[in-house]
Formats: structure tokens, C-alpha cells, sequence
């Protein structure tokens, strides 16, 4: 497992889920995440199975955790985004995605270069610094400054203590924030 061109490619899909989450119509952005997981799920069962699916093989040997259920993190990162979509509007839930997308890779590939001191759970200070400083400029485009650092401040207190899969929690508690601060 690559853990770095996992997290690139986990965020080259997340900013362009947020985008699209951005850009199409709401129903049609819950049609495409639902359709993604079920078409997800059959291609994972397939690779699970042993059949050689071109591509999904290749990301799944190549990218995938030791032990984990094949696909595990894009199922959640997409679940999540769908859960946002459907039950908050475009202006919260766009923000909240593109958090998970660019918090959690910058954290993460931070961490692996320059982590120095260790948090929790193998995450350093370093990474959840600079998860917090790029993500609030990215959000920056989307919402207010105090806004922004407020989401990246919270999803990198969630990233180091959530006892599940930061694919899940991260964005629902950014809605959650966010719908709090008016946005």
C-alpha cells in the first residue's frame, strides 16, 4: 500500500465530488453518489471475489489498507458526502465535503514528511497544522474567513479523536458546524 498516492488520489476525488456537488442540481448529485456506492460496491465484490475488473484491480491491490475490505474508505468518504447532500443545503454540505478531501490528504502527506511529534493514533502536530492551514484556504473560496478556519479547526480535532472512520465524521460534524454558524 501507497500511503501517499492514496491520499493524493483521495483527494483529487474529493475536490471534484465537492465540485460537482457544487455545480449539478441537488437531486441529481444524490443520484450519482447512490449510483457510485452501489456500482462501487458490485465492482469491490467483483475484485473481492478474484475476478480482474481493469483499473479497479489495479487501485484496489495497489492503494487499498492490509485487511481492509476493498474500496472501505471510498464507501465511506461517498456515503458521507451523500449523507451531506441529502440532508443539508449546497452551501454547507460543498464546504463540509471539500473539507474531508483536502484536511484529511494535506494532514496525512504532511505528516509522512514532516511529523516530528506524534498526537494520537500516529498522526503528528505537524500534520493536523498543515491539514488546518491549507484546508481554510481552500474553504476560503466558499466561506467566510472566520467560517473556514472555524471548520478546519474542528474537522482537525475530529480527525485526531473520532473513534470511527474520519471519512464518516468529518464531514457530518463540519454541516453540523457550519449549519450552526449560519451558513
Amino acid at each position: 500500500m501507497h500511503e501517499e498516492a492514496r491520499k493524493i488520489i483521495h483527494m483529487f476525488f474529493g475536490v471534484g465530488i465537492a465540485a460537482l456537488a457544487n455545480l449539478l442540481p441537488k437531486d441529481m448529485m444524490i443520484a450519482l453518489l447512490g449510483a457510485s456506492i452501489f456500482i462501487g460496491f458490485i465492482l469491490a465484490e467483483g475484485v473481492r471475489r478474484g475476478f480482474h475488473i481493469p483499473l479497479i484491480t489495479l487501485l484496489i491491490t495497489n492503494l487499498e489498507r492490509e485487511g481492509e475490505y476493498p474500496g472501505k474508505g471510498a464507501f465511506f468518504f461517498t456515503a458521507s458526502a451523500l449523507f451531506c447532500v441529502i440532508f443539508f443545503p449546497t452551501a454547507v454540505a460543498v464546504p463540509s465535503i471539500l473539507t474531508i478531501a483536502v484536511l484529511d490528504g494535506v494532514a496525512t502527506l504532511a505528516g509522512i514528511h514532516f511529523g516530528k511529534h506524534r498526537i494520537t493514533n500516529g498522526k503528528s502536530f505537524e500534520g493536523t497544522v498543515a491539514g488546518i492551514l491549507v484546508n481554510t484556504a481552500a474553504l476560503l473560496i466558499l466561506i467566510s474567513p472566520l467560517q473556514a478556519f472555524a471548520a478546519s479547526l474542528v474537522a482537525g480535532i475530529v480527525e485526531l479523536v473520532s473513534p470511527v472512520d474520519d471519512n464518516l465524521t468529518i464531514p457530518v460534524c463540519i454541516c453540523i458546524l457550519l449549519t450552526l454558524m449560519g451558513v
